[in-house]
């Protein structure tokens, strides 16, 4: 039996998710600096157009979904401790070079100085020679950034396996990923004000440089909970109460896990299950948090550091935020309550979530009385989201192995970066192509540029629901992968 405990169980789990959370929102901090300065600070300086924009973010999503494809098992390979800090260090160094584009592509093209760089006249050879070299030296960082990146959220998924019971996952994994909506509305408050004070290059190093003071916290607090002083023995006991039960009566005891090799995994259709609700909709959220600044400085001319562009940019995470934490707890009230288990509690709790997608469809349309109107319905979708990915990584933890988890989450992540370089590049293709034709190109009723918003926020609103079905099909009911 397990030994009552008669001291009152320490809670150190709760301060690795705080961890987790720190991470992830500078994660999304990072990638968010780019979208944030491109249109309204960069683009003057190189002439980019909008597809020079989607080509770069495009092929970010490329290189981070190669990058997944490796990223998990060197997280499985290195361990949890070690694998993140050289995770966060490369693409905090990676954010960190961004700053020096400016300054290469001066060099490089024999100028004396950045504002000559703005001087030179749109759509001459020289124009396209500052942009074709600016594009290519800003894909060298995105590419270093992309390579650290990757590492994030293998990396958290496994340290929230190891520190959280499966009936807790969802809602540790809901608070940790709500990271990405707080980064996401941290950076519109920030950095398009550090641009404007200090300069573009200035917001790349002040974000760039918060990994680094994460990695001293990290080394400073983190050990696996069997070798962490600031876990007790009943917070020992809660955190692995979903293993056997000699295993819980003797903690000397260390179980080897077997770990599925890395081709095996593609034979089960629960890799394949999570591998499409990556790609469906992964690049819907990336879609937003690329393209949102551009939308509304587009559409209404409201420029990113603009006090009505801060104010919709941060509404909108906001919304994000304080819904999206939510998605922790529909799951745990159907396990809880209802006694489903943990695969159908989240699989009912990812359908309602699939469905706030379907209000995107009315940004545009409403957006014609007023631009608060798409905030409020993409920052609902947004909520959606964050919901539905929070249990869908956790799904991983309950159909596989701890030693897998970080192997299938980089796979996952890596069919959600394809997803999203395809949206993406394909957008800014799309956009430049609709402003060409204006009139000329016309849907539900707009014109051009808005014409293609609105076909791609129809796209982006049943994305999800697509992607549960197929899910469903797959993988009808709980049915978990065992190592052999």
């Amino acid at each position: 039996m397990t030994p009552i405990q008669t001291t009152k169980m320490s809670n150190f789990r709760w301060v690795i998710c705080a961890l987790l959370f720190l991470a992830t929102t500078v994660n999304y901090m990072d990638r968010q600096v780019l979208s944030l300065t491109w249109k309204d600070f960069i683009s003057p300086e190189f002439h980019w157009t909008d597809e020079d924009y989607g080509l770069i973010t495009g092929l970010f999503s490329l290189f981070y979904a190669v990058a997944n494809l490796f990223a998990g098992k060197f997280i499985d390979w290195m361990g949890t401790k070690k694998g993140y800090l050289i995770a966060i260090f490369v693409w905090s160094l990676g954010a960190c070079l961004h700053a020096g584009c400016g300054w290469a592509a001066m060099t490089i093209e024999g100028y004396d100085s950045i504002d000559a760089l703005r001087m030179v006249e749109a759509g001459t050879d020289a124009a396209v020679a500052i942009s074709t070299i600016s594009v290519w030296l800003f894909l060298s960082c995105r590419l270093i950034l992309a390579v650290g990146e990757a590492g994030n959220f293998p990396a958290a998924i496994k340290a929230t396996a190891e520190y959280f019971p499966k009936k807790d996952r969802a809602f540790s994994t809901s608070i940790f990923n709500s990271g990405a909506s707080v980064g996401a509305l941290a950076a519109p408050a920030t950095i398009p004000l550090l641009a404007r004070a200090w300069g573009w290059e200035m917001a790349f190093i002040i974000i760039g440089a918060l990994g680094f003071i994460w990695m001293g916290l990290w080394i400073w607090l983190y050990e696996k909970p069997r070798q962490n002083k600031r876990v007790n023995q009943a917070e020992l006991n809660y955190i692995e109460q979903d293993n056997d039960l000699a295993e819980v009566q003797d903690r000397q005891a260390v179980k080897v896990e077997k770990t599925i090799p890395f081709f095996k995994c593609f034979s089960f259709k629960q890799t394949w299950s999570f591998l499409v609700g990556k790609f469906m909709t992964d690049g819907v959220w990336w879609f937003f948090l690329f393209w949102a600044p551009a939308y509304f400085s587009d559409q209404y001319g409201y420029t990113s550091d603009s006090a009505m562009g801060i104010a919709l940019i941060f509404t909108l995470y906001a919304i994000v935020t304080v819904l999206s934490i939510g998605g922790g707890y529909l799951p745990k009230y159907f396990v809880e309550k209802r006694g489903m288990n943990p695969y159908l509690g989240r699989m009912r709790a990812m359908l309602i979530f699939a469905c706030f997608p379907v209000l995107g469809l009315l940004a545009q349309p409403l957006g014609t009385f007023s631009a608060w109107w798409p905030a409020i319905l993409i920052g609902l979708l947004g909520a959606g989201h964050q919901a539905w990915s929070a249990n869908l990584f956790s799904t991983v933890g309950d159909m596989f192995p701890k030693s897998t988890i970080g192997t299938l989450v980089g796979l996952g992540t890596m069919a959600g970066g394809l997803g999203s370089m395809s949206i993406n590049y394909g957008s800014g293709v799309f956009f430049k192509w609709a402003a060409d034709q204006g009139s000329a190109f016309a849907f539900f009723g707009f014109e051009g540029k808005p014409a293609a918003y609105m076909v791609v926020f129809c796209i982006c609103a049943v994305a999800y629901l697509i992607g549960w079905f197929i899910m469903k099909a797959l993988v009808p009911k709980y049915k978990p992968v065992i190592a052999e």
